[in-house]
């Protein structure tokens, strides 16, 4: 008789032992499923963790203008990037929110200016991404603003001038800039496309220039304010030098591909270079610790299911050594015998993967939306807002579902070969002797 006829006529007169077989692999490619779906679950979310998060790197150098920081921008490691360049301005006919503190005498005269800021997207700015300020009105400056005479105003700033989404306020450049060829530098209009809330009071001890004044701040595209620097500012011209220019990244490890790209185009003189991956970290490393143990969970459920499995074959092939030894006798060979239990259990893998699939899909949304999101952590005072993440999804790949159909497999060869050894050294007397 054929072996395979026989191992299956072996599973039905044994449905017992049949039973425990598929019991035994079902809770085991159970398990190895949810093990590699947890596993492509945190996979997944450090992937929009990347996307969303991303790492933060702060440039600042004597020889970085608004060119070179184009330059690095325009890089394949970076996501997007934010120039900075703080610009001495005046605001005529607007009054500025002043410092509690009386002005000291010796301060100089009461020329005072706003705190105007050359930005490309205010979103990326420290105040903006830590939660301290919020637009409430109107929309943020973005990178099509480039160019545009378009400001943002902090909110109090508004109120005490009377000025909302729409208006329009004239900066100049300080008193002692001057334009083309020494003549004096003109102003321009710029209209308000945002008022934002710093919910920073900004008071401190003693009295504070205007432009130092979280109240006072303005923001308007880098672009747009480069004719309003003068020659003291940090940056002279558009082509000058900025304050700094902010990067993000997708991952930590590309901060240091874009490091030599900084040293190469500026130089290592007078180069600082930040890398703040605190936000990223504090999402990613829980997420690797899951996928980590996860993986590690894989294996133990691997191994601990061929010993368990084994132990079984072994204790079927002792029950049957009776059948053996006339199997044996009758000129059958010891290696189709072997390959009858293989195929015994290979047989009832199949079902038990099928019915692992189907509670993977059914209980692996479920178990997905139980499990906690991440990114409580970013909403702490002081660090990066950043959207929490949802919950993995614990949904069934054909991936996944092809790896334990593979472990199933070899858990059968390994299970059955291993323990199939004794029967290569049985002899048909021996054991119909000791049988009688």
């Amino acid at each position: 008789m054929n072996f395979v006829k026989r191992a299956g006529l072996s599973l039905v007169a044994r449905r017992g032992r049949t039973a425990i077989l598929l019991g035994i692999f079902l809770v085991v490619c159970t398990l190895l499923l949810g093990g590699f779906m947890l596993r492509g679950a945190t996979d997944r979310q450090e992937a929009e963790a990347q996307r969303r998060i991303g790492v933060d790197v702060t440039v600042k150098g004597d020889r970085l203008t608004a060119d070179a920081a184009a330059k690095l921008g325009a890089s394949p490691l970076v996501e997007r990037y934010n120039p900075l360049l703080y610009v001495d301005s005046r605001a005529p006919g607007l009054k500025l929110v002043a410092s509690d503190a009386p002005r000291p005498p010796d301060s100089g005269p009461a020329d005072d200016g706003p705190g105007l800021t050359g930005i490309r997207e205010s979103a990326m700015l420290l105040d903006f991404a830590t939660g301290h300020a919020s637009v409430v009105e109107g929309r943020p400056i973005t990178a099509r603003d480039a160019g545009r005479r378009v400001v943002m105003i902090d909110q109090r700033l508004a109120r005490k001038n009377g000025l909302g989404v729409g208006d329009t306020i004239e900066l100049t450049a300080a008193p002692e800039g001057k334009g083309p060829r020494g003549l004096p530098r003109e102003g321009a209009s710029y209209d308000i496309v945002g008022v934002f809330r710093d919910t920073r009071s900004g008071t401190a001890p003693g009295w504070q220039e205007p432009a130092q004044l979280p109240a006072n701040q303005i923001y308007a595209p880098l672009g747009a304010v480069s004719t309003l620097v003068t020659p003291s500012s940090p940056g002279a011209g558009e082509g000058g030098p900025l304050a700094e220019a902010v990067y993000k990244l997708a991952s930590p490890e590309r901060a240091q591909a874009l490091h030599a790209d900084v040293k190469r185009l500026l130089g290592g003189d007078g180069l600082r270079f930040d890398v703040n991956d605190k936000a990223y970290r504090d999402q990613v490393e829980p997420l690797r610790k899951v996928g980590a143990f996860a993986g590690v969970l894989v294996w133990l459920i691997a191994g601990a299911g061929t010993v368990i499995l084994g132990l079984v074959v072994t204790l079927t092939i002792r029950e049957r050594r009776a059948e053996l030894g006339m199997l044996l006798a009758l000129g059958e060979r010891k290696g189709k015998l072997i390959g009858q239990h293989t195929v015994e259990v290979a047989a009832v893998a199949v079902p038990a993967v099928a019915l692992a699939a189907l509670a993977g899909a059914v209980l692996g949304p479920v178990a997905g939306q139980r499990l906690p999101a991440t990114g409580e952590v970013a909403a702490r005072p002081g660090r990066p807002q950043v959207e929490p993440l949802p919950a993995p999804d614990m949904a069934m790949r054909a991936a996944d579902l092809g790896k334990v159909a593979g472990i199933g497999l070899g858990i059968s060869l390994v299970a059955t070969v291993l323990p199939g050894i004794g029967i290569l050294r049985l002899h048909p007397r021996s054991i119909l002797t000791d049988s009688e």
